[in-house]
């Protein structure tokens, strides 16, 4: 049986139920997702938390992409962050005190995404440009600068993620 590899998300058209101004970050979100659950598969568990050259671990990274989505969207609601946001962001690189397993930050993951894609559907494209705070300091941005800081932000960590990844389990071969 062959096993034909799909476009990328953004080329397989329309998302149902998405505002037109909001299928890019949509898109950018759900690539993300299938590149990490694909990257991530058989993933040593004992590398989680291998820090490479200085760079942050497969475990922080895995974290914070499911954090930052988080933290930007409940923005984007114009919320400020939980007492629980704020202690899982001064978590996030860090094992704990519970074993935390590479399948268990995927589907944090998985779901923050899912979270993220349900508030995209239910936005209404009429207050893209109004203005959120973002922080303790109120920083100035907008929803749409918010969702689309969340895209790209996504993007930059998953492609750190990816060559992080590859590294280790290149190292890790080399010494078997």
């Amino acid at each position: 049986m062959s096993t034909q590899k799909l476009p990328e998300v953004w080329l397989r058209g329309a998302l149902d139920e998405m505002p037109a101004l909001l299928q890019p970050v949509a898109h950018a979100l759900l690539q993300a997702r299938e590149e990490l659950n694909e990257l991530m598969i058989d993933f040593p568990e004992k590398l989680l938390w291998e820090n490479l050259a200085g760079m942050a671990s497969p475990g922080f990274h895995l974290q914070h992409l499911t954090g930052v989505l988080n933290r930007l969207f409940t923005y984007a609601k114009g919320e400020g962050l939980s007492e629980t946001q704020l202690s899982y962001l001064a978590a996030e690189g860090k094992p704990g005190e519970y074993k935390i397993t590479v399948i268990d930050l995927i589907k944090a993951f998985n779901s923050q995404v899912d979270d993220a894609i349900n508030q995209l559907k239910a936005t209404d494209e009429a207050i893209l440009t109004d203005w959120r705070g973002v922080g303790r300091g109120q920083l100035p941005s907008t929803v749409i600068g918010l969702y689309t800081h969340s895209a790209e932000h996504t993007m930059r960590h998953l492609g750190q993620l990816l060559v992080t990844v590859k590294v280790l389990k290149q190292q890790q071969r080399s010494r078997l």
